[in-house]
């Protein structure tokens, strides 16, 4: 049987993998055991964010050596998702998931389900195909192709796909009009939408949540009536693939962890955050102890302005604030919220939630290790 561990480790700065480097040399971690590593930097979360690329490249050198690889042979290993931007109180942060056998677990009758992770990369994208069904159709195989990696029977059983996507640069538009393409759009931040939405709607195809057949180019970033509950994508500068990380509940995996989900109706939906709380068996009352919240492995969510100018009918003024991008201040207020809750700032908010969950609001998944019986 196996077991997935995850480490939340703390970050100076992006390429700050002191802690991480701490772990492998007490033998805590073995680097050969990561499957995935999940970062919050603390950068602007745009196009310009090379902080992602700066943690990406610093982890890299840090585990080639331990690996016995080239830097750039580490991602072939091990699925990184940097999400820029560490708004108001949420704090930079790696979370690291490693997969170990659990003897322990395989001896045990009962058949409690446990945290199961998979990582499965897409081919890479042309230009042309990123924000279009093109990336949908291949998001949504690399979904299921990752459940059978990890035993998960049923779409049910996924309660988060977190997906680092690609955005489309001038440079990379200008390729594809070279040779007679066009792209979906020809402003570079507005591709992020894009690709987050066809990530985001490659998810609910592959688990059931839209039908396949309702998807088309003009749909995408258009119709968000269509959504995941379970979908999680941000998009970056340093890659032309998506990198897909499928987490869900197992029997084959051990029960020593496991992972919950909800959907936050919109930006202050605490009652969500609660019941996920609740479904991941910890107290809803209140905000959690030290003894509780320290079971909490991570926190998962999203976080997007809502479209209609308006939380619950009071307005907001995040679309119209030509200083601070709406996706800025989604992230900080929906990581207050939820920090308010669980009693903790390094929580992985990610935003721009395009097709992830309803207008305004999004999903949020929590990682929690089981007491023991």
């Amino acid at each position: 049987m196996r077991r997935c561990h995850v480490h939340r480790i703390g970050m100076r700065h992006p390429g700050d993998v002191s802690q991480l480097m701490s772990l492998l040399g007490s033998g805590a971690l073995q680097a050969r055991a990561i499957k995935a590593i999940f970062g919050k930097t603390e950068g602007n979360g745009c196009v310009n964010d090379f902080t992602r690329g700066y943690a990406v490249s610093a982890l890299q050198s840090a585990l080639a050596g331990a690996l016995d690889v080239s830097p750039f042979a580490v991602a072939d290993r091990i699925a990184m998702v940097m999400s820029g931007g560490t708004e108001g109180g949420l704090s930079p942060h790696f979370l690291v998931f490693s997969v170990s056998d659990d003897l322990a677990s395989c001896s045990s009758k009962t058949r409690s389900k446990g945290l199961a992770v998979a990582h499965v990369a897409t081919r890479t994208f042309l230009p042309e195909e990123i924000g279009r069904v093109a990336q949908v159709q291949a998001t949504a195989a690399a979904v299921r192709q990752a459940m059978t990696d990890a035993s998960i029977e049923s779409p049910s059983d996924v309660h988060y796909v977190q997906i680092k996507c690609p955005l489309l640069t001038s440079e990379r538009m200008a390729e594809a009009q070279a040779r007679g393409a066009t792209t979906v759009t020809h402003d570079t931040y507005a591709s992020m939408g894009f690709s987050r939405g066809a990530s985001a709607l490659g998810v609910a195809v592959a688990l059931n949540e839209v039908p396949a057949a309702g998807i088309n180019d003009g749909a995408i970033c258009n119709d968000f009536g269509r959504w995941s509950a379970r979908a999680s994508a941000s998009a970056g500068i340093e890659l032309m693939r998506n990198e897909v990380i499928v987490l869900g509940n197992s029997v084959d995996w051990s029960p020593k962890t496991s992972i919950a989900h909800g959907v936050m109706q919109d930006a202050i939906d605490l009652p969500a955050v609660h019941g996920v709380l609740a479904a991941a068996g910890l107290p809803t009352q209140g905000q959690l102890d030290a003894s509780q919240r320290s079971r909490i492995l991570a926190v998962l969510c999203k976080a997007e302005a809502s479209r209609s100018g308006h939380i619950r009918g009071a307005r907001h003024i995040m679309w119209d604030d030509s200083d601070v991008h709406a996706t800025r201040h989604a992230r900080a207020l929906v990581g207050g919220v939820v920090a308010a809750a669980i009693g903790r700032t390094d929580l992985f908010v990610s935003g721009g939630a395009e097709h992830q969950g309803p207008d305004g609001g999004g999903p949020i998944a929590i990682i929690v290790q089981q007491p023991a019986s």
